[in-house]
């Protein structure tokens, strides 16, 4: 924890515990049917992202899946902006065209969320290859789910990167199912970094139910990637508490497994190690949780007020 610094951890937990009661908010407004269409939440794997991002600069990149509200709310949009996005307003970030599946932000070099299983994948190479092209420092991390490493942009992503060179990071944010798939009957090898050997790239295996252990990885990954302007796979393990989707009941599990996984939770076991540290204790905890939730009902608040796009919105952005 010293490695990390007070300020940093207080910093890291602040964005987990957002992240944590946005997705909850997304939940309910969606059961109100204020939030429409799809919603993937990120509960339980607020470590990996916050872990990973924490290192980046002004000029990297990022890019995701459809599970993509996290990312937006870590790389500096806000709450207000999200949450008005999800409801399809005027003042999200997207101007109300994303909807849950493609949160972007331009200023912030998020590249989105894609809707297409492993369609963001190619995109976070395209933006390292730029990088170097335009001969800037930096990279492009590209986050992506374990079902994507069965697409074949992943493994044609993987060679392209290699023999060029470029500093990109393939992130498998790997919570153990593929929609209601478990990895075991898809994946022939589940350890989704062994494929780095075939592309001649450094692969990694890190634990994304502990933030400490995702920011030490990430940072020195990162770091690696930077120096040499090469890519990295890294197989992040973790778990998504709720189905793949709001619609998913998640039968395809037991109850027993998802509360082994639970006691492993990112925010409650980096909230012990600070307190351990003397950085934070239970009042201060409860403080910024509820800090946090005031934050979202003022997003959600924020939201249902908005007003929905005009009608000219429909052709704007339009070129072809």
């Amino acid at each position: 924890m010293k490695n990390i610094g007070k300020e940093k951890a207080l910093q890291m937990l602040e964005q987990m515990i957002r992240v944590r009661r946005f997705e909850e908010g997304c939940l309910k407004s969606y059961q109100q049917k204020f939030i429409t269409g799809f919603c993937h939440t990120y509960i339980g794997q607020e470590a990996v992202a916050v872990g990973a991002m924490a290192h980046l600069t002004p000029t990297d990149a990022y890019v995701t899946s459809y599970r993509c509200h996290a990312q937006g709310l870590i790389g500096g949009l806000t709450s207000r902006e999200v949450m008005a996005e999800m409801f399809g307003k005027i003042t999200g970030c997207v101007r109300g065209k994303g909807g849950s599946m493609h949160v972007f932000s331009k200023k912030n070099n998020y590249l989105g969320g894609h809707g297409i299983v492993g369609g963001q994948i190619p995109i976070g190479l395209g933006a390292a290859f730029a990088l170097k092209y335009e001969e800037k420092e930096g990279v492009a991390l590209t986050f992506f789910g374990d079902g994507a490493s069965m697409q074949g942009t992943f493994h044609e992503s993987l060679n392209l990167a290699s023999l060029w060179d470029v500093p990109v990071i393939f992130i498998c944010e790997n919570n153990q199912y593929g929609m209601g798939t478990s990895n075991d009957r898809a994946l022939a090898n589940p350890q989704v970094s062994d494929f780095a050997a075939a592309y001649k790239m450094k692969g990694y295996e890190v634990d994304g139910m502990n933030l400490e252990a995702s920011y030490k990885a990430f940072g020195e990954i990162i770091a690696d990637c930077k120096k040499n302007s090469r890519p990295a796979l890294v197989n992040v393990t973790t778990y998504r508490y709720q189905g793949h989707s709001v619609s998913d009941a998640g039968l395809y599990r037991t109850k027993d497994e998802v509360k082994c996984w639970k006691e492993k939770d990112p925010i409650n076991s980096f909230y012990k190690s600070m307190e351990e540290q003397g950085w934070i204790d239970e009042e201060g905890y409860k403080a910024l949780d509820k800090e946090m939730k005031a934050e979202v009902k003022d997003a959600l608040d924020f939201a249902k007020e908005s007003p929905w796009p005009p009608m000219d919105e429909l052709t704007n952005h339009v070129y072809a």
